[in-house]
């Protein structure tokens, strides 16, 4: 599942880039963020394409290794296991994930050349080694066997990070939550949505916050600028300003997001995308435009207690 962090952060980005082009349409920017919003499970997608290539590998490495001229006994008897895992089969026969390589139609230049060095990289260890040695397919034994090529073979590589970061601009901003759903999905395979990434309500929460960020900007600026006191507005980090404006539209717009939430949420994305004071600085001002607000009884909260307001 997208996270309400990752979310944010697209709109963050969305909002930055309208600062920077001036005045657009609201159905550009909403475009703007759909492209964002795509991101993520093509990225997905083509981190599960690489796992089942390098797991599909060893039948590749079967058939060039028996068509040898002088092959030998070793090259004539490749074990072939990997390539019939069960779980395995399970996500290349998902609909969802079908649907999605129809879409996405992957073709980078240096995907087979990695594949190759991860899969080469696996057959070496004694995790391999004892995969392939039993004789039964344990479901358990299926999932760790790819969750090892995944966490243990592909993550750690500089040249495979480097790949993705070249290909796809949106990792570093993805690449922990996809990491904990590429462990989701390898538990159960079956129940994979690409095309539900984000889901309904992700993607309304991320045009509604666009939207009243846009539409509330000067109402909001001036809440904020009341509170900078000797702080002038102009040198204040556009980042900042932008994290700060959606901080108190969530406070003012979205009645089911708890103003703690807000609160943290936004000091952690100024922590990882502004300067290092910023977030002790984005603190402060959001703490004081709530109390602000709440001793003006302009804060309208629903009972989020029963919700997943985060």
């Amino acid at each position: 599942m997208i996270t309400r962090r990752n979310i944010r952060v697209k709109v963050m980005q969305v909002l930055y880039q309208l600062d920077s082009t001036g005045n657009i349409s609201d159905n550009e920017a909403i475009k703007m963020l759909d492209n964002r919003l795509e991101q993520t499970p093509r990225l997905f997608t083509y981190l599960i394409y690489f796992l089942t290539e390098v797991a599909r590998y060893a039948e590749k490495d079967a058939s060039q290794r028996a068509s040898k001229h002088l092959a030998t006994a070793e090259d004539k008897n490749v074990n072939t296991k990997l390539s019939g895992n069960t779980v395995l089969w399970a996500i290349l026969e998902n609909h969802s994930y079908r649907q999605a390589m129809a879409k996405y139609r992957f073709c980078f230049d240096t995907t087979e050349e990695l594949v190759r060095s991860t899969y080469e990289a696996l057959v070496p260890t004694e995790k391999y080694k004892q995969y392939i040695h039993l004789q039964n397919r344990d479901i358990k034994m299926e999932r760790d066997m790819l969750t090892y090529i995944f966490s243990d073979l592909m993550l750690p590589e500089e040249n495979f990070v480097a790949h993705i970061e070249e290909n796809f601009t949106n990792w570093d901003d993805d690449a922990e939550m996809l990491n904990v759903l590429m462990l989701n999905e390898l538990q159960k395979p079956s129940v994979l949505n690409l095309q539900q990434m984000p889901d309904a309500e992700k993607k309304t929460f991320a045009k509604e916050l666009l939207q009243t960020a846009i539409s509330k900007k000067d109402h909001v600026a001036g809440l904020i600028k009341a509170r900078l006191k000797n702080w002038d507005p102009e040198r204040i980090a556009v980042l900042d300003m932008i994290l700060m404006q959606m901080g108190v539209c969530e406070f003012l717009y979205f009645p089911t997001i708890p103003p703690k939430v807000t609160i943290n949420e936004y000091i952690d994305l100024a922590k990882d995308y502004s300067t290092a004071q910023s977030g002790h600085f984005v603190n402060g001002i959001l703490d004081g435009i709530h109390k602000d607000l709440v001793a003006q009884n302009k804060i309208y909260k629903t009972d989020f207690k029963s919700k997943k307001a985060n």
